[in-house]
């Protein structure tokens, strides 16, 4: 809210610095006090994100509060050009701090099926803070001798709200906590965003979060029921459905099943249209329609996997002790323990393990906020909890031999998804590849991303061993990771979508709005009210900016529904005909009135349809699409992307205009939009209602397809 508030004060105030500074015949200083806050922004996002990445988001938060505040008080009572101009430099560096960080903080705190709601947010109330400083201004501007000052150093006043809500109610980013080893407090954090007290299963998502994604795989899954222990056979992981006795078994799918299960893999090399990224189809594969209700198995068995564990170790309860994340903190510091004085938070594992004798150490389930071993006639360790989106998290206990001739125990984590096949089949067995699922009932198809679990197994020398995150896992970022395959993909879509957006004409239809509308014959339908141009020109805006409302909040309502991508490639095609519209309109007479009506047209629905698209997305698919551990880098480089762009598109368009004229610009700006059309169709992935570290995971994959398409 507080950048657009003062997008449109200084918008309005320019008008009256240049008549006391006696600016007419200076554009340079008029233009330098105009865009010393864009400045401002682009030096400070060089810094914002590894700053962030740091020291946490919260403090950075604060931080442009504060510049906000200090920023107002200077503008309030800047006595000549100069500090006037230090003080917008101080605003630029609030904006800068605020638009690169307040889109991660959101993402990394929002479930996944509103993260694109909330995300959407600050595109609304920034629109509200223009239309509010747009109706200050106004009001301003029907007295005598308006206050250019008191125009834009009324900001400390909100900027104070924006300082006490960091300062008292801000909590720190649970998942940044968690890449600091802190995990009592993103358990804390967590626990009061989601209003419950069992959050392991999503603290154990943080921590999965922070390893490398580079070796992960896709595998497919045949679930079903199983009739018994002894059903179960090697390879096949075993959970637990929601009433007693009932079991599931899932069997990895190496081959074609009997009811024409499709790889991932093969599907994605071999598409129709090659010149589509892999990453895009594998999302899409993701989104397609899942089978209906009919049958119970989906509605029962993927939405409740975190319950049948739970519904499991309630069946358990009288039979094995269990022990709680909190009191396993206060045995690890026992005195005999050689690691009593490993940091205090990382005290408290995610997962733990009994060593009695009465308990074999294999099968994991969840209860409370503990994860606890229980025996699996396969051999292997497996837990699963809901993760948001229809994703549910596993883990398998794996054994490899070391180069010693001695076994190494560790875990993988799967994210499993119900395909979007149809693959339900009837039946008391079921041929796959390697076996037979055995069982009453029916059968789904499943895919999971595979990798290597970021949580390793301690040994004490006394007592049980604990699970906890590995030492790399919680290392700070590194520039050498961002050149990983799946990472540069991430960068290449944030980047590209960041400079298309700028150069996709929204600088120029907003500078000249107010001379598009005054020809549709709005200002001289104002005038005939006795209101003077300057006035007329802000009220256009303001209005300009009110229509800009209802659109905003379609586009918070359909954000998660009909996605990211489904979006831009819907509105970016009405912002093609918008310009072409505008570009006709300037070059044909078609008469006054009908070049007024189709202009004003054209604006209304450019406007309406960026701030639905091409305005919210980008900064949405840049704070969700890279990894935990180099998050804040990658969002400053893509941060510094969009101001580079917006200053290249500030700075050209009067030399545009002076060489190609106004239908040139508009012209130019249509041929951009299609570009990014194409741009989205084949490299912008959907990302609706996916756990942040299931993305990242997507992108890691994707990015090897081409390399075994050229196979």
């Amino acid at each position: 809210m507080l950048q657009g508030w003062d997008n449109a004060t200084i918008a309005g105030a320019v008008m009256y610095i240049k008549k006391e500074f006696k600016l007419e015949g200076d554009p340079t200083t008029e233009g330098l006090i105009v865009a010393m806050s864009l400045i401002g922004a682009t030096v400070i996002t060089t810094f914002s994100g590894p700053l962030s990445d740091s020291i946490g988001r919260r403090p950075m938060m604060i931080m442009s509060s504060i510049l906000y505040f200090a920023s107002g008080l200077v503008m309030f009572w800047a006595p000549d050009v100069h500090v006037l101009l230090l003080a917008r430099l101080l605003d630029g560096f609030g904006i800068g701090l605020a638009v690169t960080l307040v889109p991660v903080y959101i993402s990394e705190t929002a479930p996944a099926e509103i993260r694109g709601l909330l995300n959407t947010l600050p595109q609304f109330t920034g629109s509200i803070g223009m239309f509010l400083s747009y109706c200050m201004v106004f009001g301003m501007s029907l007295t005598k001798s308006p206050s250019w000052r008191m125009m834009l150093g009324i900001l400390f006043m909100p900027s104070l709200v924006y300082l006490a809500l960091t300062v008292l109610f801000l909590p720190e980013s649970p998942r940044w906590l968690v890449s600091k080893g802190r995990m009592n407090e993103a358990k804390k954090v967590l626990q009061a965003l989601r209003g419950r007290e069992d959050v392991a299963g999503e603290l154990a998502l943080l921590v999965e979060g922070l390893g490398s994604s580079g070796d992960t795989s896709v595998e497919e899954y045949i679930i079903g029921p199983a009739s018994g222990e002894s059903s179960t056979r090697k390879g096949q992981i075993r959970l637990y459905g929601p009433e007693g006795g009932q079991s599931l078994i899932a069997k990895p799918v190496t081959g074609q099943s009997t009811f024409g299960i499709v790889s991932r893999h093969g599907s994605i090399v071999n598409q129709s249209m090659p010149l589509i990224d892999p990453v895009v189809t594998l999302f899409g594969s993701v989104h397609e329609k899942v089978p209906g209700e009919t049958g119970s198995m989906r509605s029962m068995l993927l939405p409740n996997f975190g319950s049948m564990l739970n519904n499991m170790a309630g069946d358990q309860q009288g039979k094995e002790d269990h022990w709680d994340m909190e009191s396993q903190k206060e045995g690890d510091g026992d005195a005999s323990d050689p690691e009593a004085d490993y940091e205090e938070t990382l005290k408290s594992p995610l997962l733990s393990r009994q060593t009695s004798t009465t308990v074999d150490k294999d099968v994991v389930s969840r209860r409370g906020s503990s994860i606890i071993m229980r025996p699996n006639a396969a051999g292997e360790t497996v837990s699963a909890t809901g993760i948001g989106g229809g994703w549910q998290l596993m883990w398998k206990r794996t054994e490899r031999v070391d180069g010693t001739g001695k076994k190494e125990e560790g875990y993988q984590r799967i994210y499993l998804h119900q395909d979007g096949a149809d693959a339900h089949q009837h039946g008391s067995s079921l041929s796959v590849p390697g076996g037979e699922m055995q069982g009453e009932g029916e059968y789904i198809q499943a895919a999971g991303l595979v990798s290597q679990s970021a949580l390793r197994i301690g040994s004490f020398p006394i007592g049980s061993e604990v699970m906890r995150p590995t030492e790399k896992a919680t290392k700070g970022p590194s520039w050498k990771e961002i050149f990983e395959p799946g990472v540069k993909r991430a960068l290449f879509v944030g980047m590209g979508i960041q400079i298309l957006q700028q150069f996709s004409g929204i600088n120029g239809v907003l500078y000249y709005t107010p001379q598009i509308l005054e020809q549709a014959g709005v200002g001289v339908l104002l005038s005939n009210l006795g209101l003077g141009s300057a006035s007329a020109s802000l009220l256009i805006s303001a209005l300009t900016t009110f229509l800009m409302l209802p659109s905003i909040g379609i586009a918070m309502r359909l954000m998660d529904v009909a996605g990211r991508r489904s979006l831009l490639l819907s509105t970016i095609p009405v912002l093609i005909i918008s310009l072409i519209v505008l570009v006709i309109g300037s070059l044909v007479n078609m008469g006054s009135v009908a070049n007024a009506t189709i202009s004003t047209i054209s604006v209304v629905a450019y406007f309406c349809c960026f701030v639905m698209g091409f305005g919210p997305v980008p900064n949405i698919l840049c704070s969700e699409i890279f990894p935990t551990r180099v998050r804040g880098l990658c969002i400053a480089i893509c941060a510094l992307t969009f101001w580079i762009g917006d200053i290249i598109v500030t700075y050209s368009l009067p030399v545009m205009l002076t060489s190609i004229g106004l239908g040139g610009v508009f012209g130019a700006y249509a041929i951009i939009c299609i570009i990014s059309w194409i741009f989205v169709f084949l490299k912008v992935p959907e990302t609706k209602g996916m756990p942040l570290e299931v993305i990242s995971d997507f992108f890691a994959v994707g990015a090897k397809q081409p390399d075994a398409a050229d196979l």
